[in-house]
């Protein structure tokens, strides 16, 4: 369990601690690899950086300090966060998927996914597909078993064309070999508009198979049409000062019934952009 890589959600069973006061609702957390720095040296001192920001949910990263599941989850009991979802390394499930259930288990999660799918980067294509839908299959039957929802978080790479001028990509190929019941998805907005799709349309398309969500904005100027899933730190500006149109993409998102938000920031300013993107999203309107 402790050689396990996953990452945790975290929720209160009542009310969120931060105040939604627009057409947004939320429930709106933050994902801990945005302090991943912090982490490194101080788990429970950065633990409390989240708590004082104002967030009582959060989602955290493969590799998160902290030691095993039961520790994590007494750090974040002493805090009153809940886990509630977490991402595992998709080569650690494929190698032992009864450890991860027994790690979600243990921390009390809904949800459990991963958030990469291994592959040469620049060249996913349908025999990755074919391998991951199988796979996940096999981590959704197994978390299903234990009352849990296996979720995949997209990464930038899936939205390729399938043939050059189609309008169908690996991500449609990967949501029609996939269960729904077996598979949800969790967007990561800034990965599905670098790469150049719409997430509002893709919110509409396939409506509550999105579970969860990233929030997290793409400079402006920041180039598009990249299936790497890679980018710049710096393209991570925050929510509302960069290309995305937030309005459109959270009032598609509450009507696609996604269950959790989660502010993802992987910039070098990240302290500086927690605050921002909050002030943002507290009042937005539809």
């Amino acid at each position: 369990m402790k050689s396990l890589l996953f990452s945790l959600l975290f929720v209160t069973t009542s009310a969120f601690a931060v105040e939604l006061n627009g057409d947004f609702k939320g429930p709106l957390g933050l994902q801990l690899y945005s302090l991943r720095e912090s982490f490194k040296t101080d788990v429970p001192g950065t633990l409390d950086k989240v708590k004082a920001f104002g967030f009582t949910t959060a989602e955290g990263y493969s590799g998160m300090p902290g030691g095993d599941a039961a520790a994590q989850k007494a750090l974040l009991a002493e805090r009153r966060i809940v886990p509630i979802s977490g991402h595992f390394s998709y080569d650690a499930l494929k190698k032992d998927v009864a450890a991860g259930v027994e790690a979600a288990k243990t921390l009390g999660l809904k949800y459990a996914g991963v958030a990469w799918i291994p592959h040469e980067v620049g060249s996913f294509g349908e025999a990755d597909v074919k391998r991951a839908a199988a796979d996940f299959h096999a981590f959704g039957e197994a978390f299903k078993a234990a009352g849990i929802q296996f979720f995949y978080h997209v990464h930038g790479y899936e939205f390729r064309p399938v043939a050059e001028g189609a309008t169908d990509t690996f991500f449609d190929m990967l949501a029609r070999e996939t269960k729904p019941e077996l598979v949800s998805f969790e967007m990561d907005v800034f990965w599905v508009f670098q790469p150049g799709a719409d997430p509002a349309a893709l919110l509409k398309k396939y409506g509550n198979r999105w579970a969860l969500m990233h929030v997290k904005d793409l400079r402006k100027g920041a180039q598009r049409g990249v299936f790497t899933g890679k980018a710049p730190l710096t393209d991570d500006v925050a929510v509302g000062t960069g290309q995305i149109n937030w309005p459109e993409v959270l009032k598609a998102a509450k009507d696609a019934e996604v269950k959790h938000y989660f502010i993802e920031d992987e910039s070098p300013t990240v302290l500086d952009q927690i605050p921002q993107t909050l002030s943002y999203l507290k009042g937005l309107k539809f």
